[in-house]
């Protein structure tokens, strides 16, 4: 890590597909699952990646996102979205019951995450961007360190829906 703030430059893949509809009892969630791998410009090896699932329920308008990260770290964001919203925000906290932040031993030692926020803006069914704030607290470091990412991403392809409803009965 660098001694202070600074800017990088990376390629991002955000893949999206469709999930069936999931219920809860009477709960009904619909969803996309999500993968997303971040490179350095002109390497190979993956930088970041992490998998989970964008949720929303219609019922109450609530949008939530998991994520689960192979540096041993996973996260529940929440927050609401109205059917037509064409922006959202997300947030979890460490601590927080119902979003929060659950992390390995020497990450919460050494990078404790003590927060994160994401707000989407959807500009059309092609185009979409993103603002994120991961605030931690980095061993030897008195002040909360501002990891933040941004993004405008647009579809490549049309999503894969589960080929088994497709399949002939």
């Amino acid at each position: 890590m660098r001694g202070g703030a600074g800017k990088d430059t990376y390629v991002e893949r955000y893949e999206l597909q469709p999930i069936d509809a999931q219920t809860n009892g009477p709960q009904l969630f619909y969803g996309l699952r999500n993968h997303t791998r971040i490179v350095k410009p002109g390497e190979r090896e993956t930088f970041h990646d992490q998998v989970g699932y964008w949720l929303w329920e219609p019922a109450t308008g609530a949008v939530i996102l998991t994520i689960a990260l192979p540096r041993a770290q996973v996260a529940m964001a929440g927050g609401q979205a109205d059917p037509g919203a064409t922006s959202f925000e997300v947030s979890a906290q460490v601590g927080d019951p119902n979003f929060g932040i659950v992390t390995s031993p020497f990450l919460n030692h050494a990078f404790h995450t003590v927060s994160f926020r994401m707000r989407v803006s959807i500009e059309s069914d092609a185009v979409w961007s993103y603002e994120q704030d991961t605030v931690l607290r980095v061993l030897g470091s008195h002040e909360e360190f501002h990891h933040t990412d941004r993004n405008t991403l647009r579809k490549l392809g049309e999503p894969a829906p589960n080929p088994m409803a497709q399949a002939p009965r």
